[in-house]
């Protein structure tokens, strides 16, 4: 068909090359990618799917990372609220753009965005997050009431994604040491630590609090 483009897209997930199939559980694909032009620089967007739960999952890259050490890396779970709605209760949109914005000014880099809402719990669980810390609690104390552990995101797929994308060692842009080390946990290089220096506001003092006192956060 005239203007038709001569090559395929992958879709069938798991199968041949960009598939990353451990066992029956872990199952990650590198399914597409495309240049992404934004206000933080020229950057390659690359999708992939995770077989484990149908999640699909983006890497931001800059210049070319293959086969390269201490590459500086992001690995952002998704904030629908803060990312999207621009939400002052916490600082993840801000953690994001940071990183873009450092990461886009490198000769290469990487930040992955996964879909991972509320630090594992998902959106509406948030939500009653949120309306928990109304009536009193903190953010770790309404996801314990919800029956969820204050700490609630899988590494694995961050691990494959980077497999996939060929980076040996990263230097990891975090406040998180359990990010840290839960990465490390996977398999991952970890060398280094780039901490992210963002001001608190009114409205999430009292998260970044207890993000320090009981989260073991690292702010600068």
């Amino acid at each position: 068909m005239t203007g038709t483009p001569d090559f395929q897209i992958e879709n069938h997930y798991c199968q041949g090359k960009g598939s990353y199939c451990l066992d029956a559980d872990i199952c990650v694909q590198m399914v597409a990618h495309a240049k992404l032009p934004t206000r933080f620089g020229d950057f390659e967007l690359y999708g992939f799917y995770d077989a484990r739960d149908n999640k699909e999952h983006t890497a931001l890259v800059p210049g070319n990372v293959e086969g390269k050490d201490s590459v500086p890396v992001r690995v952002h779970s998704e904030c629908h609220t803060g990312d999207v709605l621009g939400s002052l209760r916490c600082d993840c949109r801000d953690q994001l753009e940071a990183s873009l914005r450092y990461i886009g000014e490198r000769d290469f880099g990487a930040v992955l965005y996964l879909k991972q809402e509320g630090r594992g719990i998902g959106l509406l669980n948030k939500i009653k997050a949120y309306q928990l810390q109304e009536l009193g609690l903190d953010t770790v104390e309404a996801n314990l009431y919800l029956g969820f552990p204050d700490e609630a995101r899988d590494y694995k797929v961050a691990a494959r994604m980077l497999s996939l994308l060929s980076i040996r060692s990263i230097a990891l842009l975090t406040n998180n040491p359990d990010k840290i080390e839960k990465l490390r946990g996977e398999g991952v290089m970890v060398v280094d630590r780039i901490p992210l220096v963002i001001p608190a506001n009114p409205y999430d003092a009292g998260y970044l609090a207890v993000k320090r006192e009981k989260m073991g956060h690292l702010f600068p």
